[in-house]
Formats: structure tokens, C-alpha cells, sequence
């Protein structure tokens, strides 16, 4: 079965275009898969392998981790760099850029919240040091309730 276009597959397709490429089927199924799982979902290179594989797609861990950066690098997925050298990709969604994490430093279980005292302290910081604010996120360091016993 043929996923639907969809606006973000047009504007994908468009920018791809412009820049040479084309919207294969890997980038696309890629790409379907964090539409599936919606926003606030945060996968691994090697997760993405993973749920693919799982679901009969045949796509090299080596054209993930390529189509992961290129989706990054355009907007369309945003990138989570963990501080022990992983890195977890999530749907970029207009309506959700200002958001944090809670994040297991054992086994990597990723949780969203929100924060305006945050926000409102990387806006402070920003105009105090004369800097201007493009996103404010926090990710913060922890053990989850599963890897503490």
C-alpha cells in the first residue's frame, strides 16, 4: 500500500528538487514513519532501522542515518543530541519547537515537557547578553524509574 501525498511530501519533493535530489522511496518511508508515530516521539538511527525492518521495508542502517540528517538539516525532523554521544530524531512541528526533555542517561527514554519559565529564561538570557532568541530547549539528565531498580 502507497502512503498519500501529503503537503509535507510536496514541499519535501520541491525542496529535494531544487537541490538535485529526489524523494525515494527510503526518504519517504523515513519519513512516514515519524508522521505515523507523531510529535513527542524521539527514535535512534538504529530504532528507525529497526521499526522499518519490523514493517518488511528493506533500507540500510547507513541510508537511515543519511536520510535522518538530510530531514534535519531541512526542517523537517528535529535532531536531540544526548550528552553520552546518542543522538534521537522527532517530527519538527511548527506548534512545538519550544519544548524540553527528561532524559534516561542508561537506557535512553525520552520525555517532553513544557516550560514558560524556561522559555521565558533563554529569552532573558538572550536580550541580556544581546542575542537574539531562535528556539529555547533544556534537556535534562536523569534516571528513569525503570533503570533506577
Amino acid at each position: 500500500m502507497r502512503p498519500s501525498s501529503t503537503p509535507a511530501d510536496a514541499s519535501l519533493q520541491q525542496e529535494l528538487h531544487q537541490d538535485g535530489r529526489r524523494l525515494t522511496p527510503q526518504r519517504r518511508k523515513v519519513l512516514d514513519l515519524f508522521k505515523h508515530r507523531g510529535s513527542g516521539c524521539h527514535l535512534s538511527a538504529e530504532e528507525v532501522h529497526q521499526q522499518l525492518s519490523a514493517l518488511e521495508t528493506k533500507v540500510s542502517l547507513a541510508t537511515v542515518y543519511r536520510t535522518l540528517r538530510l530531514l534535519a538539516d531541512m526542517g523537517f525532523l528535529q535532531e536531540l543530541e544526548l550528552k553520552e554521544g546518542g543522538r534521537r530524531f522527532e517530527l519538527a512541528v511548527d506548534d512545538h519547537r519550544d519544548h524540553h526533555h527528561v532524559v534516561c542517561i542508561r537506557c535512553g527514554r525520552t520525555e517532553e515537557f513544557e516550560s514558560e519559565s524556561v522559555l521565558k529564561a533563554g529569552a532573558e538570557a538572550a536580550q541580556k547578553f544581546g542575542f537574539q532568541l531562535l528556539e529555547s530547549s533544556l534537556n535534562v539528565r536523569a534516571i528513569c524509574s525503570r533503570c533506577q531498580t
